[in-house]
């Protein structure tokens, strides 16, 4: 089974697989974590797809930024009950770190998650605009928006739809993502990968579009939805509303 757990930056996500491993072990029930992030294009690819399409493809994060043949390459082989190595990626780094983690089939949960799991692509009408100043300044035909939308509709379409059951975690808003990432930031200390203020908020603009597109249209579509109130603590659960066509 693919449980694809999905959640602005700051939600949760990790700490929700986590404690669902240990659960489902309780059960009876084998399951690992595969995160979307771990599964970025290396430092070097992404400097080639940013040369060839768009500069800010440089910076991961957005659709298009990811191994997807890749994912779905471990997904398959984690449900099929075969070994895989799963990759790590070095944020400190800015690349996907030397070596892996090797797991041993079966598997009986797969917990995929990632901070645009289950995305689906905007209306193109959608894209006219320019939402942010990153885009008015470095995207001014909205060729990097665009593309990101084709790769919802495509290859991470594919990826997405082996989903069996979508939990989301929904925080307020995107001021939301804004503090806990900061507050994220704050604990790294004063190490190279810190980032000031100012250069949060430009990495920030990247997920912009998108994380505010996901808190629109998600919560009606999420089998499972868990709002997070601003302590980063869960206020309420529930399932998917009936108009949502879920079962």
């Amino acid at each position: 089974m693919l449980v694809g757990i999905n959640g602005a930056q700051g939600s949760g996500k990790s700490t929700v697989c986590r404690f669902l491993e240990l659960l489902l072990a309780d059960l009876g029930l084998s399951a690992v974590t595969l995160s979307l992030d771990d599964l970025y294009l290396t430092h070097a690819e992404r400097q080639t797809l940013a040369e060839h399409t768009q500069p800010l493809f440089a910076t991961r994060g957005v659709p298009g930024t990811h191994d997807v043949d890749l994912g779905m390459d471990l997904i398959d082989k984690l449900l099929s009950g075969r070994p895989a190595d799963l990759p790590r990626f070095d944020k400190a780094r800015d690349d996907r770190a030397p070596g892996s983690v090797r797991v041993e089939g079966p598997v009986d949960v797969i917990l995929f998650e990632g901070w645009c799991v289950g995305a689906v692509p905007q209306p193109a009408s959608a894209l006219a605009q320019a939402i942010n100043a990153l885009e008015a300044d470095e995207d001014p035909d909205g060729t990097w928006r665009r593309e990101v939308n084709r790769r919802l509709a495509t290859d991470y379409a594919e990826l997405f739809a082996r989903i069996d059951l979508l939990v989301m975690l929904k925080v307020e808003g995107f001021d939301a993502v804004r503090t806990n990432r900061a507050k994220q930031e704050s604990k790294l200390g004063s190490g190279p990968a810190v980032m000031d203020a100012d250069a949060l908020d430009r990495f920030l603009m990247h997920y912009e579009r998108l994380t505010r597109w996901q808190l629109e249209d998600m919560p009606e579509r999420a089998d499972i939805l868990i709002e997070i109130g601003p302590d980063q603590r869960p206020i309420s659960v529930r399932p998917a509303l009936p108009s949502s066509g879920k079962t």
